[in-house]
């Protein structure tokens, strides 16, 4: 049956270079978790065997993958383990795939490293294994052997005091209107790297909670403490004190606009008073009054030249539409205090402009002082994938996850990245199980696990995974009805197997849910158009060429709200213009 007579040939043959049975991965993000029960059928009876094993264990195992920095392992690489304390480190060669495993070890601390045809890994910190500890650390060649290691990378082995040291190699000397000078592949790879750059912006600092709990009791007593303030500043209406305290307390609660009297009062009667001064200036900034929390910061810094006020002042000029600015203020924060959060937001907002690489030189950098810092590995990744190294960026994302473990968002990442690269990606399918592992009724952790493992799949396709996957969406969608993008995954498999019926069934189902869902749109044409219903077909093409269309001029207006920086490596002469 010849499907191109069945529709209009100048629609569908517009389409049908661009069907492809390789499903996208991508996912319900606004539901990300659930609570409890365990998913035990979709794994192999084996892992957990082995996980058993292993925790009898009594001895320390240290193993990992060497990689470069295309992604490829690399064998015969040496790889050497120093412990604290002791006088030699111990030293093997990876296997054929890249593989090493130094097991039976003894508690402790340890310094791991590879190297190879001139090219080494940065050393990697490993802190207070116990026994029977189990720990995976992948490697990546990515520095000259004849390079002297940054002492920051062994600064768990050996205490030192943090100094900012790290010249950068460039300076923004101006900004652009986007051009894509920062993108690469196709544009929904861009999409994808413009995505994770502003969810980037977001990822809090490691221990805080994306959203505070409140406490039993946390509602009354606010009520209480701000009543006895108010009562405070009743018997003493022009108290700085009773100003201040009152104005903090709204500023602490995020009532920011009913904090503003008061501060500007306390400010009034001392605006000495740095830190009264301060909380103003956050609190004109929080509650959008950008102008003023400019001024306020300028008033400060003329007598107080500190970090904090540059940092605000750059969150400001960020507000403001002024990127210049704000990209000098991080620069400043971090000269004057290298802190963890300056570091961060300096890389961040390089990553924002599309200053890809001068991110990726600030993220390394922030990664070798604190090697600890999950959002920094997170960070770091996300411009490692701006710049198309994919295979690097899956593993600082790995590496990420492995520091805290119940942390979604370095999933999120690293499942986002796994969409976007030509290949699969190493680390990625073992950490997105061990995710499912340990949220068993997240439909997230599960979606995420089935498209990596779908993802590997030659044709012909392994019947036994194609039961898992199909088993692991059918579970996202029963957790979470209003996944449309699980049913779109369900009705893209059951089309490469033919089972044309069944796919039209998930598609409706998709756009049931999420009527602007474009892919399903288009799919659902080309099913139709297979199933003899071209009148139906062309209906879908059609919708589908007008939610593209409306998506792109989104995405365009966000892009020209999104200046790029205009770059300068140190010793080449300034750009002819700059805006």
């Amino acid at each position: 049956m010849n499907s191109v007579s069945k529709v209009d040939s100048s629609v569908y043959d517009s389409y049908k270079s661009r069907l492809s049975s390789e499903p996208r991965n991508s996912w319900c993000l606004w539901r990300v978790f659930s609570v409890i029960a365990a998913l035990i059928g979709v794994f192999n009876p084996s892992l957990d065997a082995q996980q058993t094993h292993l925790q009898s264990l009594e001895g320390v195992t240290i193993q990992g993958t060497v990689f470069n920095l295309a992604g490829r392992s690399v064998g015969d690489a040496s790889v050497k383990l120093e412990q604290k304390g002791a006088l030699r480190p111990v030293e093997m060669k990876t296997d054929a795939a890249g593989d090493f495993a130094f097991t039976n070890l003894q508690p402790g601390h340890y310094l791991l490293s590879a190297e190879k045809s001139g090219q080494r890994s940065h050393g990697t910190a490993i802190l207070e294994l116990s026994p029977g500890d189990r720990k995976n650390i992948d490697l990546i060649l990515d520095t000259p052997r004849d390079v002297e290691p940054n002492p920051s990378t062994s600064s768990a082995l050996h205490s030192r005091a943090i100094e900012f040291s790290d010249k950068p190699t460039f300076a923004v000397a101006g900004v652009v209107d986007w051009t894509a000078v920062g993108g690469h592949g196709s544009d929904s790879t861009l999409r994808t790297s413009e995505d994770l750059a502003r969810k980037t912006l977001t990822l809090k600092p490691d221990g805080s909670s994306q959203s505070e709990a409140v406490l039993p009791g946390a509602v009354s007593n606010a009520n209480e403490s701000e009543s006895k303030l108010r009562a405070a500043l009743d018997n003493s209406t022009g108290s700085f004190e009773g100003n201040h305290q009152l104005g903090d307390f709204y500023l602490r609660a995020g009532r920011y606009k009913e904090s503003i009297p008061f501060l500007e009062a306390a400010y009034r009667i001392d605006p000495a008073m740095d830190s009264n001064s301060y909380d103003l200036a956050r609190a004109y900034k929080e509650a959008g009054d950008f102008s003023q929390g400019r001024e306020q910061v300028q008033k400060l810094l003329r007598h107080k030249d500190s970090a904090e006020l540059h940092r605000l002042a750059g969150e400001i000029d960020e507000k403001l539409g002024d990127p210049l600015a704000a990209v000098q203020e991080e620069e400043r924060a971090v000269r004057l205090d290298p802190s963890e959060q300056n570091y961060f937001e300096w890389g961040s907002e390089l990553l924002l402009h599309r200053a890809v690489w001068q991110a990726v030189e600030v993220f390394r950098n922030g990664v070798e002082v604190y090697p600890k810092s999950s959002r920094m590995l997170t960070a770091l990744g996300t411009s490692l994938f701006a710049g198309a190294l994919y295979g690097e960026a899956a593993i600082r994302l790995c590496d990420a996850s492995d520091l805290n473990p119940a942390d979604p968002e370095p999933y999120i990442f690293m499942g986002k990245v796994e969409r976007e690269a030509p290949t699969p990606l190493p680390c990625v399918e073992q950490r997105l199980a061990r995710f499912v592992l340990n949220q068993p009724e997240s439909p997230l952790a599960s979606y995420l696990y089935a498209m990596a493992v779908w993802k590997r799949q030659t044709q012909p396709v392994d019947q036994k995974v194609l039961q898992q996957v199909v088993a692991l969406l059918t579970k996202v969608v029963t957790i979470d009805p209003n996944c449309a993008d699980a049913y779109l995954q369900l009705g893209i498999i059951y089309y490469s197997q033919h089972s044309y019926e069944k796919a039209i069934g998930f598609y409706t189902k998709a756009l049931e849910v999420d009527p602007q869902l474009g892919e399903a749109h288009y799919r659902l044409g080309v099913a139709y158009d297979r199933t003899g219903e071209p009148a139906k077909a062309h209906k879908e093409f059609v919708l589908h060429d007008e939610i593209e269309r409306r998506q792109a001029a989104a995405v365009e207006r966000q892009r020209r709200e999104i200046k790029q920086f205009l770059i300068v490596l140190k010793g080449q002469p300034n750009p002819p213009t700059a805006q």
